[in-house]
Formats: structure tokens, C-alpha cells, sequence
């Protein structure tokens, strides 16, 4: 793959911008939470299986939302990258999201294992979003066609 496209300024349409910066002051807001009037609610998502303490990795966590969040409002020369690493935040994080369904914690009102479950999906949406609002998803496409030639 030729990284070098992933590097490249981007271009996006305005209705991308407009999500990256939602998505980044969304990630930047749930950060800020997650270390003050959250921190309880996002302990749920910590997997009992996970060696690290449930507080300390929710303020672990919120340290990282708030960096990305802020990366994807200021950082616009950087959004390929900042983009892609969004994506794998939404995806290292989402076997939280299945724990807190198969362990059957409450939180954030996801008070039901019907509730837990239909949350899932939406991680995928994020991931989606991450890459389409930052121009990865193209870039990543891009990188990848000029491996084949």
C-alpha cells in the first residue's frame, strides 16, 4: 500500500466536514464525561475480563476521546490519519460494548439485554462516519488501487 495517500490533503464536501467536526466535539464531549459527571456509566462498558482497573481505564479512555475528538475539529490537514485512527478507536473499543450486553450491565439507560444488543451495530456506524467524514475511506481506496498497478 502507498502511504503516501494517506498523507495527501484531502479534500472533503462540506456535509463531511460538518460530521468530522459533529463527531470530534461528540468524541471531545463523551471524553470530558467519561472523567467527570460519567465516570460510573462508563465504568459499565469495562469488561470483567480487562486487567486494568474499571476507573482507570475510563479516565485512560476519556484522555483518548478528547485527543481524537480534538484532532478531528483542528488537526483538518492531518484528517486522513486522525480519520483512520477514530476508526480503530470505535473498534478496539467495541468489545467493551459486548461485554457490558453479555455481562448484562446497566448503563446509559441500556437497561435490557434487548436494549445492550440493538446498541451494537451502531459502532459500525461510527467507524463509517470516521472514515467517510475525514476522507480515509478514499484515501485508504486510493492507497490501495495504486498498490495494484
Amino acid at each position: 500500500m502507498d502511504l503516501t495517500e494517506l498523507t495527501k490533503p484531502t479534500s472533503t464536501s462540506v456535509p463531511q466536514t460538518v460530521a468530522r467536526v459533529w463527531l470530534g466535539l461528540t468524541l471531545a464531549g463523551a471524553g470530558i464525561s467519561h472523567l467527570t459527571v460519567a465516570r460510573e456509566e462508563f465504568q459499565a462498558q469495562v469488561p470483567g475480563w480487562f486487567p486494568v482497573d474499571e476507573d482507570g481505564t475510563v479516565l485512560a479512555s476519556g484522555v483518548v476521546e478528547i485527543m481524537i475528538g480534538g484532532s478531528l475539529v483542528v488537526l483538518s490537514r492531518w484528517k486522513v490519519a486522525v480519520g483512520l485512527i477514530a476508526a480503530a478507536f470505535f473498534v478496539v473499543i467495541f468489545p467493551g460494548n459486548v461485554a457490558q450486553w453479555l455481562e448484562g450491565k446497566d448503563g446509559f439507560g441500556l437497561d435490557t439485554d434487548a436494549k445492550r444488543l440493538a446498541r451494537l451495530p451502531f459502532q459500525a456506524v461510527l467507524v463509517a462516519v470516521a472514515l467517510w467524514s475525514t476522507g480515509a475511506w478514499s484515501a485508504t481506496r486510493r492507497a490501495l488501487r495504486s498498490e495494484d498497478r
